[in-house]
């Protein structure tokens, strides 16, 4: 007799069905790649190297991306959240240990390979879970400006120095752009429904004595009131990514940012933002601008400027922050990045 035989009845249909949802997460998140690839090229017809169809494309696949992460990073926190108090977690990580929590956060960032966009569903799970606004705010300023994959094509192209000096100025951004945060004290700037603990559509005070069965009704509830607040900032984010997606002004760059402007750093995060790429994306554009001579300092201004604050993940990001703290965020990692391009423009002469 099986494990699932011995449960009863009731303990092994939501065990079943847990699973069998599961497992429905992973096959649409394996597959999502390929089923768009199929149905825009092969049933389409639409030439896979065509701009059109890489707007079109790339709108669809993180559409669903994104919504899946949400979906599922959502209902895992809020289950798991439903057997630790705000209180406890908050004094588990905050105080004379919020230090710690950001760096903690900060390298947990690193190990997370998220696009701006995707780290926000993980943003969302950790406030509501009662985690210090200021070291949510470190992991979602690390995930996307430093992860493994940027680490590794950095090696590769350009040597351990620069990788070495990308990942201490990209930690500190992060670490010391979330502590600031942190202790400017702007959680009350968090949209305040991030913050409710929901059952049965009624606001709850403890979810102390909830059974599995009620957490994860709760589970499923959180998921679905996030993306019912939230889907119409997720469209028109990654439809502004998309539009945007690939766009490389290595001429312009050329032409106004090189090493005789003294504003070259400024321009190149006022550029940065707008675009939306992860690390790998806008690598190759880093590398084709270092080779017509651009400072190494201005180039990694420019890509921290395009993975950790892109505007997509903005507009997302609205949906919880109220527009205090969002221009707060934007401020205060703007300023972090800027000073790392003038910093490394001096060193790396």
């Amino acid at each position: 007799m099986s494990i699932a035989d011995r449960l009863p009845a009731s303990t092994r249909g939501r065990t079943l069905a847990l699973a069998g949802a599961a497992g429905a997460w992973i096959l649409a998140y394996w597959i999502n790649g390929w089923v768009w690839d199929r149905l825009l090229h092969d049933v389409a017809g639409l030439r896979a190297d065509a701009r059109p169809t890489e707007t079109i494309r790339f709108f669809c696949y993180d559409t669903v991306k994104i919504a899946l992460l949400l979906a599922g990073i959502i209902f895992v926190v809020t289950v798991l959240r439903s057997y630790m108090s705000i209180e406890r977690t908050r004094a588990l990580l905050g105080g004379r240990r919020e230090g710690v929590g950001n760096v903690m956060a900060a390298g947990l960032g690193v190990i997370t390979p998220f696009c701006s966009c995707s780290a926000v569903p993980a943003f969302i799970g950790f406030v509501a879970a009662g985690v210090p606004i200021g070291v949510t705010l470190s992991f979602l300023i690390a995930s996307p400006l430093v992860n493994e994959i940027a680490i590794g094509l950095l090696f590769t192209l350009f040597g351990w120095r620069i990788t070495a000096l990308y990942i201490v100025a990209g930690l500190s951004v992060a670490v010391v752009a979330g502590w600031t945060l942190g202790r400017l004290g702007v959680q009350k700037w968090v949209e305040p429904f991030v913050f409710e603990t929901r059952l049965g559509g009624q606001v709850i005070d403890s979810t102390a004595g909830l059974t599995f069965a009620q957490r994860l009704q709760m589970g499923a509830e959180e998921v679905t009131t996030i993306l019912r607040k939230i889907w119409p900032y997720l469209l028109v984010g990654i439809g502004l990514g998309a539009v945007i997606h690939g766009w490389a002004p290595a001429d312009f760059f050329t032409s106004h940012a090189g090493g005789g402007n003294a504003f070259g750093v400024l321009l190149a995060v006022a550029v940065g933002v707008p675009l939306y790429s992860n690390a790998a994306g806008v690598m190759p554009l880093v590398q084709a601008m270092y080779e017509k001579g651009l400072p190494m300092g201005t180039l990694l201004a420019f890509m921290m400027s395009v993975v950790a604050l892109s505007l997509p993940e903005m507009i997302l990001l609205r949906r919880v922050l109220k527009p205090q703290l969002l221009a707060a965020f934007v401020a205060v990692v703007a300023t972090g990045i800027v000073a790392v391009g003038y910093l490394f423009n001096l060193i790396l002469v």
